[in-house]
């Protein structure tokens, strides 16, 4: 199963219990109803926690830690109204150019901003 049916299928979920959820039934209600510090906060921290797994080359952990770092940052995106299609159609932008490129282009057009 391709690993964007899984993400997209995750995010709808997200989008209807913002929409339906109970907070006292549902985290991700639960979560959204906290707000985006919150949610930002606890991406950061599965970030974080997703590191220290790797800087302990503990692939079990990476594994557990990434999961739960990717459904917070879903459910960050949701809570900011960002689409995950966006985010997919960003990285296809991307695709093909180099990194170095990519990131000098961002740079000059903040700075014509």
């Amino acid at each position: 199963m391709p690993a964007t049916t899984t993400l997209e299928r995750l995010y709808n979920v997200i989008l209807e219990r913002r929409k339906r959820g109970d907070p006292e039934k549902s985290y991700i209600a639960k979560r959204l109803q906290q707000g985006t510090a919150k949610i930002a906060q606890k991406f950061g921290e599965e970030a974080v926690e997703t590191v220290i797994a790797a800087m302990q080359k503990d692939k079990k952990e990476i594994v557990s830690e990434s999961a739960d770092m990717i459904f917070h940052w879903l459910l960050l995106l949701a809570d900011s109204g960002v689409t995950l299609d966006s985010v997919i159609a960003e990285l296809e932008h991307r695709e093909g150019v180099s990194g170095l490129d990519e990131k000098a282009r961002r740079k000059a057009a903040r700075r014509e901003s």
